[in-house]
């Protein structure tokens, strides 16, 4: 029996390989595969009659709310050009001092990252604008394409960030899992709230990280200045709005005054006001901001749906089993089983999306970790930046790839993967402080 979990996550990764979407491959493999199961005897039909029960719950999920809020509030700061006058302004302010705009690109791709937390959208916005004046001020091209591609990584891991509020979700769901099996019904719970607390301290130090790589690695480098960025900077005006947004956001949901559904709300309230002071508020804008929210909004709840699917149809051909045999195979203990865990799950980051390792791997292998004894908070942080370094890491990392898509074609891809080694590195060290004393996210 064993053999037949396996058999379905073989068809659903050889449909997925052929290029079919993920959402449709993950429902419609597993309900053809349950069909054959019926015929075959190896699949109760009595567990269809829970599907529709499965997305209700899905679409009534309150903290799923805050997903179109989120996109909204980063793409109206994204879109309206207040990105791009922090990073001028920031710019203005560095443009005489050694490394100056390396650590303006830093700074406004964190503050851009903790607005949209959409790893596309902030390497693609960067790229766009950062790069070009890195090559023209004479920053070395590995360098160059390494910064953009690893602080557009940064909206995985900076609170309050989309990522964190569906894992929030996910990870909520496997806890109470996880105490269920374990036949305890006075259970704990863990709020997408819990895992923007838990992120802060570790998002902090991998930008901190970056900064002091920065500083470091060209500190003995002269770089031609930049005539055309002129004019004054009014930094404050530029960068304190949207500082102050991302506070009472973050803010409000970590002193409990609101949810983080509310506190999106909020979020996409303020940035339209930050935009409507810039003067950047027009129809075309609403148009364009609130089909990207619909349309990411979408996609995650028709990957959740066919993630749900496939969930119900994989534990009742007994996949949940054959996931605890492979965790009672593993030799060495938990911390064996984790580390384990944690490099599949960065595999996978080269292949899926991190919507999809959320709802399709993480439910699956969160609840036997849980069980023994990790903390979910802690785990949770520890998964997302193992993602965050996937997802930068070559040949296959997704920020690698939306880089490429915008960069000037005197950088070559190998001046890509050469820039982002040593960030990578930062991040692995990062990931391993917080492995060795979780007190940083505790």
């Amino acid at each position: 029996m064993e053999i037949i979990p396996i058999l379905l996550i073989v068809l659903i990764c050889a449909a997925l390989l052929l290029g079919y979407p993920v959402a449709f491959t993950l429902a419609g493999t597993s309900i053809l595969f349950a069909l054959l199961g019926i015929t075959m005897d190896f699949f109760d039909p009595n567990l269809f009659k829970t599907l529709p029960m499965r997305i209700f719950g899905i679409m009534n999920n309150q903290t799923l709310l805050a997903v179109p809020l989120f996109v909204f509030m980063g793409v109206i700061l994204e879109r309206s050009g207040i990105a791009a006058k922090m990073l001028r302004d920031m710019a203005i302010v560095f443009k005489n001092t050694n490394s100056g705009l390396s650590i303006s690109i830093i700074i406004v791709g964190a503050l851009l990252a903790a607005s949209t937390g959409i790893v596309g959208a902030t390497v693609v916005t960067m790229g766009l604008m950062s790069l070009p004046a890195m090559l023209k001020q004479g920053y070395d091209k590995d360098f160059a394409a390494g910064l953009v591609a690893s602080t557009g990584t940064l909206g995985q891991i900076i609170p309050p960030s989309i990522a964190l509020v569906l894992l929030g979700d996910v990870m909520s769901n496997a806890y109470q899992r996880a105490q269920n099996n374990m036949g305890i019904f006075s259970q704990e719970t863990v709020s997408v709230g819990d895992l923007f607390i838990g992120a802060i301290v570790p998002g902090i130090m991998i930008v901190v990280g970056y900064l002091i790589y920065t500083v470091l690695v060209n500190r003995k480098k002269e770089f031609f200045l930049i005539e055309e960025i002129g004019g004054e900077a009014n930094i404050l005006k530029t960068l304190l709005p949207p500082a102050i947004l991302i506070f009472v956001v973050l803010g409000s949901i970590i002193a409990g005054i609101a949810t983080p559904t509310e506190a999106a709300g909020v979020g996409a309230f303020g940035a339209l006001i930050i935009a409507g002071l810039n003067g950047s508020v027009n129809m075309e804008l609403l148009k364009v901001t609130s089909y990207k929210a619909a349309t990411v909004t979408t996609m995650i709840f028709s990957i959740l749906i066919g993630a749900s699917i496939f969930s119900l149809i994989f534990r009742g051909v007994g996949g949940d089993l054959l996931v605890d045999q492979i965790f009672e195979m593993i030799p060495g203990g938990k911390y064996t089983a984790l580390f384990f865990i944690l490099f599949a799950i960065f595999l996978f980051g080269f292949i899926l999306d991190f919507i999809e390792i959320c709802y399709v791997i993480i439910p699956l292998v969160a609840p036997p970790l849980l069980m023994m004894g990790f903390d979910p908070v802690w785990l949770g942080i520890l998964i997302a930046i193992n993602l965050q370094t996937s997802f930068l890491t070559p040949p296959f990392g997704f920020s690698l790839f939306y880089l490429r898509g915008v960069a000037d074609e005197s950088i070559k891809t190998t001046d890509i993967y050469k820039g982002v080694v040593p960030f990578i590195l930062i991040q692995l060290a990062v990931l391993l402080i917080v492995i060795i004393f979780p007190f940083f996210i505790l």
